[in-house]
Formats: structure tokens, C-alpha cells, sequence
């Protein structure tokens, strides 16, 4: 039986339009995610859109970085990204996912992709993070990072040149 994905969007921003395309591109890079890493439980994600200045606000009070960022995760389970929570458990919450879009659009254009490929990267990117990965420790991290996030968008058709 295919899990149940629950993925709760909240907009605060104006720079940018939420679209159906958005929601629907956003969703397919956590599905993405969750299937590349064989997570088969029932599971919940929430996805905040918002503007530079509303993630530097975040990225102060949670991380005491006074900037801006591109995406910000909060997770809410603990494990390292093999130990998944038994099949039995109820839906889980994995956590949250703060992207900027007005930050979005400019790296798109500063790294001359699309908009849509840079916002499935910070998704998947962020994903990755609420499943216990993480880049900020050592290099070999980083690496395992980087490539599960290049297969991932592999999959989904948005591998960078």
C-alpha cells in the first residue's frame, strides 16, 4: 500500500505568486525524496513560502545568523536517515520547510537555471535535512548529500547541466 503524504502550505509572502504548479512541483520533490530513501510510512510535511525578509528574521531567532538564507528545516523526529519508525506507528510529522522565494528566483538566475529546478533543489535539500542529513559537520557529509540530492533531481528530470 502506497503511504499517505500530507503536505501543508502556508503563505507569507507577496513577492511572488503560489501557484498550482508550484504546490504541485513541490510535492513531487518531497515524494521524490521520500522514495529515493524507501521511507514507506504515512507522513506529514509543512511548507512555508516566504520572503527574504521573513527568513532572515527566522534565520536569526533560530540559528542567531542575522541574513538571509534560502531554506530553512526544522525537524521534528530524530534519526539518521536509515532508522525509519516502524510500520505500524501512526502518520508522522517530519517537519518543516521555510523557503524563500524571493531568494529562490535570484539564485535561479545567478546560477542560470529555472526557477522551478531551484526551487525542487531547496525542497529536496531540505528534505534530506528532516530525514537526519546534514552538511554542516564534514566534508564526507556534505558529499553524501550532494549526491543523493543530484539523483534525486535525476529523477525528476531536473538534473543540472
Amino acid at each position: 500500500m502506497k503511504p499517505r503524504i500530507m503536505i501543508y502550505f502556508t503563505n507569507e509572502q507577496e513577492k511572488l505568486p503560489i501557484t498550482y504548479g508550484l504546490k504541485r512541483l513541490i510535492r513531487q520533490a518531497v515524494v521524490a525524496t521520500l522514495v529515493y530513501e524507501g521511507f514507506e510510512n504515512d507522513c506529514q510535511v509543512s511548507v512555508t513560502f516566504t520572503d527574504n525578509r521573513g527568513i532572515q528574521m527566522l534565520n536569526h531567532q533560530y540559528r542567531q545568523l542575522d541574513r538571509e538564507t534560502d531554506v530553512l528545516s526544522f525537524p521534528l523526529l530524530s534519526f539518521d536517515g536509515t532508522d525509519e519508525p516502524p510500520a505500524d506507528e501512526p502518520e508522522l510529522m517530519l517537519g518543516d520547510i521555510v523557503l524563500s522565494l524571493e531568494k529562490t528566483a535570484a539564485q535561479a538566475e545567478e546560477f542560470g537555471h529555472s526557477f522551478e529546478r531551484e526551487a525542487a533543489f531547496l525542497c529536496v535539500h531540505s528534505m534530506l535535512h528532516l530525514m537526519g542529513y546534514d552538511h554542516v559537520n564534514n566534508a564526507e557529509e556534505e558529499k553524501e548529500m550532494r549526491k543523493r540530492q543530484r539523483e534525486i533531481l535525476d529523477s525528476m528530470g531536473l538534473s543540472v547541466k
